[in-house]
């Protein structure tokens, strides 16, 4: 064990996270037979299989599980001590994950978020898949639906509605769509247009955030968020809303590290700049005309 290096520790932590090679390789940027080959070599060091390997891909074995729990804890222990070493400093560093159109809001309104003097710096890491906050992966996470996980703390940030848009002034009759990729849509609202429109589709992109830019130039319409759809002078709202989509929205962080004041201060003022959008979200807005 004395020779074990690091980096075959943190590989293994990866193979576990993703479930298999792929993923790993995806974020490590070594290729699967390489990483394969290192998870062999580590379990013939340890002494212990670590992995069941089948086509589904890699799950743990009970000998796994306990060296990931270990390694957790390693993590754990050297974030207090980079969070302390930074600590004062414009070095430490608050990791926020959120989907495209909360992080599209929160971009729209940094100053609230981080203020001059702040002694901290904030990475935004902005995608469809669930945030990680059990393994720390980011310090606050936005999410669709109440944690289950017992180390996460969430505050319940009110619901958000979805509906068809088009543009101003088109004819509503044509029946043209535009939506995510079937392999990128991630999210609920995303695969909608697939279950319900999939032959009507004409144009698809990988990321949300090109769809009002499809509609606004006439390709079709799209389902979007209402707070999105809502504040865009250009579109409007094609019937009523998709209940089927409507969801709860929530602000979510580690138990253990949320007492620390600039995770604290950044959940705090996440808190009250999307409370104040409470409306939007939910789909209530005066029309415009």
């Amino acid at each position: 064990m004395k020779s074990t290096q690091w980096d075959s520790f943190q590989l293994f932590v990866q193979v576990a996270r993703f479930g298999g090679l792929t993923g790993a390789s995806a974020s490590s940027g070594l290729s699967p037979a390489t990483i394969g080959r290192r998870m062999l070599d580590l379990e013939h060091e340890i002494g212990k299989a670590l992995f069941i390997r089948s086509q589904k891909g890699y799950s743990l074995t009970a000998d796994g599980q306990v060296l990931l729990d270990h390694l957790q804890d390693m993590e754990a222990a050297a974030r207090k001590i980079d969070a302390w070493r930074q600590a004062g400093s414009v070095g430490a560093t608050v990791k926020v994950a959120a989907g495209t159109w909360v992080a599209w809001l929160l971009t729209e309104n940094f100053a609230a978020i981080r203020k001059p003097g702040d002694a901290f710096a904030i990475s935004l890491t902005v995608g469809e898949a669930r945030a990680n906050l059990n393994y720390r992966e980011s310090d606050i996470g936005i999410r669709a639906f109440e944690p289950e996980e017992s180390k996460l703390a969430a505050r319940l940030l009110g619901e958000v509605a979805y509906a068809v848009y088009t543009r101003r002034n088109v004819d509503a009759t044509e029946d043209r769509w535009v939506a995510v990729s079937e392999e990128d849509a991630i999210s609920n609202y995303l695969r909608w247009p697939h279950r319900n429109a999939g032959g009507l589709i004409v144009a698809t992109v990988n990321r949300p955030r090109s769809l009002p830019e499809l509609v606004r130039g006439g390709a079709g319409k799209a389902v979007l968020p209402c707070f999105v759809g809502d504040l865009d002078p250009e579109l409007q709202r094609l019937g009523g809303e998709l209940p089927e989509l409507r969801h709860r929205q929530w602000i979510v962080m580690n138990n253990e590290d949320r007492h620390r004041p600039e995770i604290r201060t950044v959940a705090d003022r996440m808190t009250k700049l999307l409370k104040s959008y409470v409306d939007l979200f939910a789909g209530r807005r005066a029309s415009r005309s």
